[in-house]
């Protein structure tokens, strides 16, 4: 996103080889990080809901740790894997991406060898995955709904009000990078994901926070009162 801001700023589109196989490696290294961040962050809930008294000893600290290190464990398992074979392959040209910033099958277009079997691969790897978590993630909320008939209408809202920010984030981040990687790509599900999304994220915890909202509506209370006094 600095780059592409920057080149806009500018007025120049071109990127060396180096830093075009960086940004690859980048890509896939830390969004693998936010699927099992993501993923963690539907575990901590489903037991805060589904489980509240043995919360404290299931999310205990070396669970905690656990998942951290499940984390880095992954995203080297799925990028490095999948680095490996794009910075073998020989490119001729043309040297244009049709695409805003360097990934896998952008890359492959302009390949001097036969992709087929790699862009299957990726596929198989990226796609997969983002389409595997989601439909935990889903399966996971399931649960959690069913297990919210049994509550009372406040501790319905709350654990609603608690998920809400989740499942949007879940929904704008896998909706489109599964809409890339199991079909042709294109660049506007992309730059969803990758930048718009994210930029939605603070935003979308912002306004599901309850402390948050008091102080919004205090904070625009005051602001109408001065008003009305001038």
């Amino acid at each position: 996103t600095p780059k592409l801001i920057g080149d806009q700023l500018v007025g120049r589109n071109t990127i060396s080889y180096g830093n075009c196989m960086l940004q690859v490696f980048a890509m896939h290294f830390f969004g693998l990080i936010e699927i099992v961040v993501l993923t963690a962050m539907a575990f901590d809930r489903y037991v805060a809901i589904c489980k509240p008294l043995h919360y404290m000893t299931v999310m205990r600290r070396t669970k905690c740790n656990f998942l951290i290190l499940a984390a880095w464990a992954g995203r080297a398992a799925h990028s490095f894997p999948q680095f490996s074979m794009i910075i073998r392959l020989p490119f001729c040209g043309p040297n244009k991406i049709d695409h805003y910033y360097c990934d896998i099958f952008p890359l492959l277009q302009f390949a001097c060898t036969d992709t087929y079997i790699t862009g299957v691969l990726m596929v198989a790897n990226s796609g997969r995955i983002a389409l595997v978590v989601f439909v935990l993630l889903f399966g996971s909320y399931i649960i959690i709904l069913f297990t919210l008939r049994n509550h009372s209408a406040e501790g319905r809202h709350k654990a609603l009000s608690t998920c809400g920010s989740h499942i949007t984030v879940v929904t704008l981040f896998f909706g489109p990078s599964i809409f890339a990687y199991l079909r042709p790509p294109t660049t506007f599900p992309a730059l969803f994901y990758t930048t718009i999304a994210p930029m939605f994220n603070p935003l979308i915890y912002t306004l599901w926070n309850t402390e948050m909202k008091k102080v919004m509506r205090k904070v625009w209370c005051q602001k109408a009162f001065l008003e009305e006094n001038n």
